[in-house]
Order: C-alpha cells, then sequence, then structure tokens
C-alpha cells in the first residue's frame, strides 16, 4: 500500500492551491470520487493479511475524513472570496451625480378609477371597499346566484382551498355593506376582480366598479338619470344612451346600457360593428331575494344596482385598442399617459 501520510500530504497541497471551486470540485473527484486515490486505497485492503486489515482501514477511513474536512474548509473559503468579489464589483458609489429625474404619471386605469370616484363623489356616492379573496355566500349565493350558473362553473372562476375564491366581481362589497348598515344607502365599489379570460378585451385581473342605491321611492328613472349624467361627465361630451332588456340574476328588471359610439358618433364604424353603439354597462333593480338574504324590508326599500369595468372605459376614454397594452409595462406606451 502507498504510505496514507504521503498521499494525505499531497493531497493537503493541492486541495490548498485550488483557485477556484471548479479547481476544488476537480481534486474532489482525484481523491474521492469513485476511483480516486484514497477510495482506491480501500479497494487494496482486500490483499492484506486480516490482522493488518483493521488497523490499515482505519487510518485509510481517518485520512479520508481529514481530506474531506480540508476541502470543505477550501469550499468555505473560495465561497467567501467568490461573494466578496461580487459585492465588490456591484459597489455603487452614492457620491456619483444623478442622471437627472424623469416625471411620472398615473396609470390610465388609475386614472380612469379616480375620474370615476370623483363624479360618483360629487353626487353623494361613498366609496366602499372589500376582500378579493371571498367566500361563496357573498360571491354568489348572497347575490341569487343559484348553484348551477354557469358563472360558478371552474372554467370562469378561480377557486382555493378551503372553499375560497378570488371575487368575480365586486358585488360582494355591495352584500357586505348592506348586511352592516341600514339603508339609506348609496356607494360605490371598485377594485380588481377576477375572472378565466385572456384576449384583447379580457384579462385574468381586470377593474370594476360596481355602485348601489337603496333607499324609499328609488326607481328605475332614477338609475338612468345618474347613468347618463355620469357617460357624460366621464366621456366630456354630450351622448346618446340606450337601455337594452337582459338578465342578471341580482336584478330584476336588468338592463345592457350602450352609448353613442366615440369614434363615428353614430354613423357606423368599425370600432363599433356598424351598429353606432358600444355597449358600456349592465344594471337593474336590486332584485328581493338580494334583499331578503340582506335582511331589508322590500315593501319599504327599493334599490338600484350597476356594474361597468374600468378597463374598458379607459380603452374607450384613450382610445386604446387592445385591453393588454394596459398590463405590458411599457414605457413607452405609459408615458403618454403623464399630463391630462
Amino acid at each position: 500500500m502507498q504510505s496514507i501520510d504521503t498521499l494525505v500530504a499531497s493531497a493537503t497541497r493541492e486541495i490548498e492551491s485550488a483557485a477556484s471551486l471548479a479547481d476544488l470540485d476537480q481534486v474532489r473527484v482525484r481523491l474521492l470520487g469513485k476511483k480516486g486515490l484514497i477510495t482506491e486505497q480501500l479497494k487494496s485492503l482486500g490483499g492484506l493479511a486480516a490482522a493488518e486489515r483493521a488497523t490499515a482501514g482505519q487510518k485509510i477511513n481517518q485520512a479520508k475524513d481529514s481530506v474531506a474536512a480540508a476541502i470543505e474548509a477550501r469550499k468555505a473559503l473560495l465561497e467567501r472570496e467568490s461573494i466578496a468579489r461580487e459585492l465588490s464589483g456591484g459597489a455603487i458609489d452614492v457620491t456619483v451625480p444623478g442622471r437627472g429625474q424623469g416625471q411620472g404619471g398615473f396609470h390610465p386605469v388609475s386614472k380612469a378609477r379616480r375620474r370615476i370616484e370623483e363624479i360618483f363623489g360629487g353626487a353623494g356616492f361613498e366609496v366602499a371597499q372589500g376582500p378579493e379573496v371571498e367566500d361563496e355566500f357573498h360571491n354568489f349565493e348572497a347575490l341569487n346566484i343559484p348553484a348551477f350558473h354557469p358563472a360558478r362553473a371552474m372554467h370562469d372562476t378561480f377557486y382555493l382551498p378551503g372553499g375560497k375564491l378570488l371575487r368575480t366581481h365586486t358585488s360582494p362589497v355591495q352584500v357586505r355593506v348592506m348586511r352592516e348598515r341600514p339603508p339609506p344607502l348609496r356607494i360605490i365599489a371598485p377594485g380588481r376582480v377576477y375572472r378565466r379570460d385572456s384576449d384583447m378585451t379580457h384579462t385574468p385581473m381586470f377593474h370594476q366598479v360596481e355602485g348601489l342605491v337603496v333607499d324609499e321611492g328609488i326607481s328605475f328613472a332614477n338609475l338612468k338619470s345618474v347613468l347618463h349624467q355620469f357617460m357624460e361627465q366621464f366621456f366630456e361630451r354630450k351622448l346618446r344612451m340606450r337601455f337594452r332588456p337582459s338578465y342578471f340574476p341580482f336584478t330584476e328588471p336588468s338592463a345592457e346600457v350602450d352609448i353613442e359610439c366615440l369614434l363615428c358618433a353614430g354613423s357606423g364604424c368599425v370600432s363599433c360593428k356598424r351598429t353606432g353603439w358600444i355597449e358600456v354597462l349592465g344594471c337593474g333593480m336590486v332584485h328581493p331575494n338580494v334583499f331578503a338574504q340582506v335582511g331589508i324590508d322590500t315593501e319599504r326599500y327599493t334599490g338600484y344596482a350597476f356594474g361597468m369595468g374600468i378597463d374598458r372605459l379607459a380603452m374607450l376614454r384613450y382610445g386604446v385598442p387592445d385591453l393588454r397594452l394596459f398590463f405590458d409595462n411599457d414605457l413607452r406606451f405609459l408615458a403618454q399617459f403623464r399630463a391630462g
């Protein structure tokens, strides 16, 4: 057998001379790998007499442990040196003069939301907030959405463990407000909502604002008046508006609302598919079943509700053709909205 002491001394010199982690790993393989020098010493024990085998084996194992410890110590040192080099190379000189400051601005969706809140705030509406992680009662059941409704299917809703889900609209905020406070109520609920959808006009996460008014003597005429005034203020022009009968589980009667095309003023173009009209929101009178879920007396109170996409309104206001542009974080695109 080769002298173990000589082998350990030679190995120690190799380890200490390794200049990088890669070099050190090569040394490790040459000494401790399957065909390494020290491993081969263990394999040669079979050629020794039985009386010598135990002593030699013990000495070889001690040598193996010593070499392994030396490798780990060298590895730790090389890693510290590597980190030190990276830190020194990436150091920032805080005394260097700055490059100047560029003027920032609000994101177009944020600008649209702020404008919506300002307009409705001037009409006496209060901004209400609620959780984005909801339960099925507030998101569906309290809004008269039955278990068999397509909106509750897995392909539309992001479900979470424990019976939770990402809210699909901000209507749950209305439910929470009605359960917590008695009428009269006049609120809007802006915020992020989530649905399994993605194309030029839809994203999995988008922004909605939903409104609710509950009081004595509230009628569909009140709803139409408020929405018409809002649309004209938001787009800063006189607009024709129409209501089309529709269906929503939480309102009855329900309607879809269209405004005249902002590009062609109702004459018909590609943007409005030659109809002269653009759909902007859904609305209706609050369904009695919803009032029953929140304990509001339907003999005394009536109310209306509406919901619209903030991203959709921003697209129409700023002439943006693809909703995904709002979320690409392209500074060239966002820089257009710094002013105004």
